[in-house]
């Protein structure tokens, strides 16, 4: 016998080639198998059977890992009134914007009106009419779950949070309502610390999928231009097939290396540097952005990434004065192989009024970056919180050239070697300098 879900798929697809297809059926009929999620849900995307406290979905872009957390949250919020839920996710922007109003989110997917959830902004909070709530937290704030009690969670996206294990520890310690508190963390695989621990733990239940998993929902010249794109690479294997890569061999940096490397605090720091890599076009790669400070004893700290994707340099020129002026930087360090002139040309029109010194790459990225992760190596370079796509570049750079990460260029790695190199040559000589007014 086939699996419902089975048979399901065969209708949508026949839905979507034979308009007509369903005259026969009844409007009661044809709405439970557009709404009910039950029918829909492919197995790999049904909680686990039995008692569990963990359940962690590991899973490529598209596999539908939003709409099953979700609908898991609405199965509990409906079911148990008493219900008090954790809605964590990068920001409070994306708990939002993903979470609760996205297109699979807890508001869009209540399809029974007499059970729909309001959202109350103000409050940061969801309440559905049996009184269960679900309120959204930000990992980037991790002290802001200090003092909450859930019965349940939802963490998105657990890869990318700047919070990272700090946000997790504390999420955790909110779990103590009822008698069988349970967490769902969903995201796209990043082998950051907080992943590989959740992956580690002994009583996690583990979900895997792939983008094509969910192929019957998605366009299918999306699926052909991103495999055309990204089959067979690092990336691919990773956003799309949802494996959870390991370090690189003969990388520069691994991921234990900048774990070791990583601090919740930052001393005083007496010069701090934005080192900018430039895109050669606005189609291209993304504007690297890293803001690196010195301290008094000589060491360095990564503190901010305000890099930006595919901008025009109008606009990652305004994301560098911004960062430069958050960051009260001393200077800028802007790599200039593409356009010098341009670069501080730009620069001048973003009212970015600080010294400038335009540097001009004579050397492969991985040659220029050699000496900088040996400051890591040699414990004289941190990172102040974490930085996911800077640190996933920073992993791809291989000892002696080339790179296997990310991206078609580790743009952010390169930013982070210009600032720091600038940082080191300049504690040892004085430098002209480019006011840009």
């Amino acid at each position: 016998m086939q699996s419902p879900q089975s048979a399901l798929e065969r209708l949508a697809v026949r839905a979507r080639d034979e308009p007509d297809w369903h005259n026969g059926f009844t409007g009661r009929l044809i709405e439970a198998i557009d709404t009910d999620w039950a029918y829909l849900a492919r197995d790999n995307q049904r909680p686990p059977e039995g008692d569990w406290r963990l359940w962690l979905v590991l899973a490529g872009r598209g596999f539908g890992k939003t709409r099953m957390a979700a609908e898991w949250v609405r199965g509990i919020a409906e079911a148990d009134r008493g219900a008090r839920i954790a809605l964590v996710a990068a920001t409070l922007a994306e708990a939002r914007a993903i979470m609760v109003e996205g297109e699979s989110g807890l508001i869009a997917i209540a399809t029974d009106p007499a059970m729909q959830p309001t959202f109350e902004p103000s409050l940061r909070r969801l309440r559905w009419p049996n009184g269960a709530t679900a309120t959204l937290f930000s990992a980037a704030e991790p002290d802001s779950l200090r003092g909450f009690e859930h019965s349940h969670g939802w963490a998105d996206e657990v890869a990318k949070w700047q919070g990272g294990v700090e946000a997790w520890t504390n999420l955790e310690l909110t779990m103590r309502l009822g008698m069988t508190p349970q967490l769902v963390a969903t995201t796209t695989p990043r082998p950051n610390a907080l992943v590989r621990r959740l992956r580690a733990t002994s009583d996690v239940r583990l979900t895997e999928g792939k983008t094509r998993d969910n192929a019957v929902n998605l366009p299918q010249a999306w699926i052909d231009a991103i495999e055309a794109a990204y089959g067979n690479t690092r990336i691919g294997r990773q956003e799309l097939d949802g494996e959870l890569l390991e370090d690189v061999e003969g990388a520069l940096w691994t991921r234990d290396l900048i774990e070791a490397c990583r601090v919740a605090e930052v001393p005083d720091l007496v010069r701090v540097v934005v080192g900018v890599d430039p895109p050669a076009s606005s189609k291209g790669d993304a504007c690297g952005i890293i803001a690196v400070g010195q301290a008094r004893d000589g060491r360095y700290y990564v503190i901010e990434d305000a890099s930006v994707e595919r901008c025009t340099p109008e606009g990652w020129a305004r994301a560098v004065a911004g960062c430069a002026q958050r960051v009260r930087a001393d200077r800028v360090v802007a790599e200039t192989n593409n356009g010098g002139e341009m670069v501080e040309s730009v620069l001048r029109n973003a009212d970015c009024a600080m010294p400038v010194r335009r540097v001009h790459a004579a050397h492969g990225k991985s040659a220029r970056a050699e000496p900088v992760s040996m400051l890591y190596e040699s414990g004289k370079a941190f990172h102040a919180g974490a930085f996911p796509a800077l640190e996933d570049e920073m992993c791809g750079l291989l000892i002696g050239g080339g790179y296997d990460g990310p991206g078609n260029s580790p743009d952010r790695a390169d930013a982070l070697v210009w600032a720091m190199t600038a940082l080191g040559e300049g504690a040892r000589r004085a430098e002209p300098r480019i006011r840009v007014l």
